[in-house]
């Protein structure tokens, strides 16, 4: 009689999986698949996981739907970014009112993702992508002076913010305004993981604040998380044999694409 109870909850067990995750195999696999590419990027570049995953997942899912994926993979990977390095406390200190701008713009912001009801969040995502590559193709570096920063630090995290709630990507204006700041290396990595982890705790709680991010969507994104890390790993590995000048080239080449193919689709 154990036994046959025992039977008949795993039956159960396996026949709610499948309504906890929202999606079939093949959709499921073309997800995982998403991210371990976008894993990769970030492995060798340091950056791009919520970029190439949103440019990817955009293609076939509403940008609100690729954004409460998005949420666990990004929180742990840009988590591990942060920490990585001695400087957080300073970087925190120097940096905060740039991360309550992008907190409080990003909040409010994914109300204009959630209530997209013309498909004008995939377009926007689409125009940001396309920005984005073509001032890292431009490869121009900028430089902030110190007296200007304080001024523009909490308007540069508003703008983020909004961009961010808007369309799910955190790059733009904060990576080549954090750039710009004269950091040495090791701190830009860990100011770059500051940013992105406050963006993607700042958009899980406007996506859960608009009713848009929910306990299925907690699983789907917890199963990404694996694939994001190995793809980082393995990214480490191809940095040490690929030029990073080159794979960045491609990179932002093929976020043109990508952001193109988002912007065109509703007209062609």
């Amino acid at each position: 009689m154990c036994r046959g109870l025992g039977s008949r909850k795993m039956q159960l067990i396996l026949f709610e999986m499948p309504a906890m995750f929202h999606y079939d195999l093949p959709r499921l696999s073309a997800i995982l698949l998403t991210f371990f590419i976008a894993g990769t990027v970030k492995g060798v570049t340091g950056m791009g996981l919520p970029t190439i995953a949103m440019g990817l997942l955009g293609i076939t899912m509403p940008p609100v739907a690729a954004a409460t994926l998005l949420i666990l993979p990004s929180f742990v990977t840009n988590l591990w970014q942060l920490l990585a390095g001695p400087g957080f406390l300073a970087l925190a200190r120097r940096l905060w009112t740039m991360m309550a701008g992008i907190a409080v713009g990003t909040i409010a912001g994914a109300w204009l993702m959630t209530n997209d009801s013309g498909g004008w969040t995939a377009i926007a995502l689409g125009v940001v992508l396309v920005v984005y590559a073509l001032f890292g193709l431009a490869a121009r570096q900028l430089s902030v002076p110190t007296r200007a920063e304080r001024p523009a630090s909490p308007l540069v995290g508003l703008v983020t913010g909004l961009i961010t709630g808007g369309t799910g990507v955190f790059v733009i204006p904060a990576v080549p305004y954090i750039q710009a700041l004269g950091l040495d290396k090791e701190d830009l990595v860990q100011a770059l993981g500051l940013s992105f982890t406050v963006s993607t705790i700042a958009l899980a709680i406007g996506l859960q604040r608009q009713g848009a991010f929910e306990l299925g969507d907690i699983g789907t994104s917890s199963l990404a998380v694996l694939p994001a890390l190995l793809g980082m790993w393995l990214g480490q590995h191809v940095r040490r044999r690929v030029s990073p000048a080159t794979f960045r080239r491609w990179f932002f080449i093929c976020l043109i694409v990508l952001g193109l193919q988002l912007v065109l689709r509703p007209i062609i």
